[in-house]
């Protein structure tokens, strides 16, 4: 099949987001999300972890999530992407009213090739990655040598680093 001809005319580029879910049906939720990925044509080669469920983290707000990661490449720039993240969370019923609260669906775009962007609205690498087990262990899944480039550590020794700590956080694989 021929190249689309929008993306022979611009870079393509990887990015890795984090997505999970904790009101509704979680499971069916994130699957869908990964269509909506996988047919969205400015994305392609998306690759997806296990899901897993994992405790909530930073607020006692609500019960425990279905997480997982994804790879993907895009010649989406990282505020159009952030933007079709957001409107897809809306269109999951997302409303942002507690921090780290119960939602619907969450994305977050933990990388963008190795750029550091610091914008108000978006932060790459995640400034939470290396702090959350729902973000390493399904990033670790599937890109585990990704490097950090604000830490120079690869998404395996976070995960490693992580684990020797007392996170007070759980994790169990629901499916592959």
């Amino acid at each position: 099949m021929p190249p689309r001809p929008e993306k022979a005319l611009t870079p393509v580029k990887k990015a890795a987001i984090g997505v999970g879910s904790n009101i509704g049906d979680s499971v069916r939720i994130c699957r869908d999300v990964f269509n909506q990925l996988r047919n969205h044509p400015a994305i392609d080669n998306v690759r997806i972890s296990s899901l897993y469920r994992t405790s909530p983290v930073g607020s006692s707000a609500g019960g425990w999530f279905v997480n997982a990661a994804v790879v993907l490449e895009t010649i989406l720039e990282p505020p159009a992407l952030l933007d079709f993240l957001l409107d897809m969370e809306r269109s999951f019923g997302r409303v942002r009213t507690i921090k780290w609260g119960p939602r619907t669906l969450d994305l977050d775009i933990l990388f963008y090739e190795d750029r550091q962007i610091d914008l108000p609205q978006l932060k790459t690498p995640h400034p939470l990655m290396s702090e959350r087990l729902f973000v390493l262990m399904p990033l670790a899944e599937i890109e585990p040598d990704w490097i950090d480039p604000a830490t120079g550590r690869s998404v395996r020794e976070m995960l490693a680093l992580l684990l020797k700590t007392d996170h007070g956080q759980r994790i169990e694989k629901l499916e592959n």
